[in-house]
C-alpha cells in the first residue's frame, strides 16, 4: 500500500485547527496543539526511543503557515515560534487515524507529568 496523498488541507486560524483530506477518502481535523505536541522534530521526538520531550502549555498555540515541502510534507510554522520538524503525508495521516489514543495519551502522561510548566520550543 502507498503512502496516502493529501487532497486538500485548510488552515483554520481562528478555531486552530488544520484540516486534512486524503485521496482514500479520510478528513482530519487536527487541533494546533495536538499538532504541536506531537511535532516530529529532534526537539520533541528526541533522538531515540525513550527520549521524547513531553511538552507542556501548548493550548492556545496556533499555526501561522502552512509551507509545502516538495511533494511528500508541510513544514508548520507554530506562532510559539517552533518550525522544525517535517508533517509528511504518512505521518499527518498517522496522526489523524490515531488521534484518539495518541491524545488520551498525552493527557495521561500531562497529568502525571510533576511540573506543569512549560517545556520545549
Amino acid at each position: 500500500m502507498s503512502d496516502p496523498i493529501p487532497t486538500q488541507i485548510k488552515l483554520r486560524k481562528a478555531s486552530r485547527v488544520l484540516e486534512v483530506s486524503f485521496g482514500d477518502g479520510s478528513h482530519f481535523q487536527l487541533p494546533c496543539e495536538y499538532l504541536r505536541v506531537h511535532s516530529p522534530s529532534a526537539e520533541v521526538k528526541g533522538h531515540g526511543p525513550g527520549q521524547e520531550v513531553l511538552v507542556l502549555g501548548k493550548e492556545n498555540v496556533g499555526i501561522s503557515a502552512v509551507e509545502p515541502v516538495g511533494q511528500y510534507a508541510v513544514k508548520l510554522v507554530f506562532d510559539d515560534g517552533h518550525d522544525t520538524g517535517l508533517f509528511t503525508w504518512k505521518y499527518l495521516h498517522e496522526l489523524g487515524r490515531e488521534q484518539q489514543s495518541k491524545w488520551a495519551q498525552y493527557l495521561a502522561r500531562k497529568a502525571q507529568a510533576p511540573n506543569q510548566g512549560s517545556a520545549g520550543k
